[in-house]
């Protein structure tokens, strides 16, 4: 198994640099007065297609061989990675084949649709996603990439953490939320490099915590039922990701749902910016581990910010 490293991310930087925003890195006085800290928050909900994962999905559809791009590519998503994957296709000329479990929000299944790709619905579970898309390629012969067991995907959900850092060299503690372990496991690889001492933590639904489960045990263990507001982490752990974080993680951090929403309410009100429920883990690990982080200068991966308006939780 050929884990990443910080050359292969700035290398990726470099190839997508062209064409994903270099996204602020916004703070919060009031916040930084309410939790005792200072928080640094990397604004990914401003991406392109609203999320980091337009980072991962451009390097890896601009690395594709001609002979591939032209039978186009496929992937399984619940929404950020169908929708940067079908603009990164669009972006490239290349047909975007996609998997989307029904009960998808229709924000997501909205921008999926307007960015040109085909949308192929599914039950939401993680079988029949990966059968379906399985299916769809030995079809159409597209390439599978797949939302985060992928090295060139991974490597292009660094650079975030890459920026971050460059900017802001002093960090304390970096976090990020994990669901799939793609962007956990690309920010902990640049931070790790970048900085041997910074603390590095993962940020994970309590309704939803396979990753905590796999990281304590130290046993990969699937996701279960899980039930969270945040449905950009509903995903397992691959053993690809499960290795890197373990290599790289020192804490993986579980967070309540009424912390999620209160802390996505805290973000809109005194920041003024959009973020979706999977980026409010981030500040809900600060919210529920104040002696983790009291006095500490914390980055925060704001991982997007697509939220259906019509079904908020506040």
């Amino acid at each position: 198994m050929i884990f990443p490293s910080l050359p292969d991310i700035v290398t990726a930087h470099d190839r997508i640099r062209p064409f994903i925003h270099h996204t602020p890195v916004f703070t919060s006085g009031q916040l930084n007065k309410l939790f005792g800290c200072e928080l640094f928050f990397k604004c990914e909900n401003f991406q392109k297609a609203g999320a980091f994962k337009f980072r991962g999905a451009t390097n890896a559809v601009r690395l594709l061989p001609d002979e591939e791009k032209q039978k186009g590519v496929v992937t399984h998503s619940s929404g950020n990675h169908a929708a940067a994957l079908a603009l990164a296709s669009a972006m490239n000329g290349v047909k975007a084949y996609i998997v989307m479990p029904g009960t998808a929000p229709e924000v997501k299944k909205n921008a999926v649709a307007g960015y040109g790709a085909e949308i192929t619905f599914c039950e939401p579970t993680a079988e029949a996603r990966e059968k379906a898309a399985r299916s769809l390629a030995e079809k159409t012969g597209a390439v599978l990439i797949h939302p985060y067991d992928n090295f060139n995907v991974i490597c292009g959900q660094g650079t975030a953490a890459l920026e971050l850092m460059s900017e802001i060299n002093d960090l304390d503690i970096i976090v990020a939320p994990v669901g799939g372990g793609g962007l956990l496991s690309g920010t902990s690889t640049a931070a790790r490099a970048v900085r041997k001492d910074i603390i590095i933590a993962g940020a994970e639904p309590l309704n939803a915590n396979d990753a905590w489960k796999s990281f304590t045990t130290g046993v990969l263990c699937p996701s279960v039922s899980p039930d969270t507001i945040a449905d950009g982490l509903l995903t397992s752990l691959s053993e690809l990701t499960f290795s890197i974080i373990r290599n790289n993680v020192d804490q993986i951090l579980t967070v309540t749902e009424e912390a999620i929403k209160e802390c996505m309410l805290l973000i809109w009100e005194r920041m003024k910016i959009i973020a979706e429920p999977s980026a409010a883990t981030v500040l809900a690990a600060v919210k529920e581990n104040p002696g983790f982080f009291r006095g500490k200068r914390t980055g925060l991966i704001i991982s997007g910010g697509n939220v259906d308006f019509r079904k908020l939780p506040f």
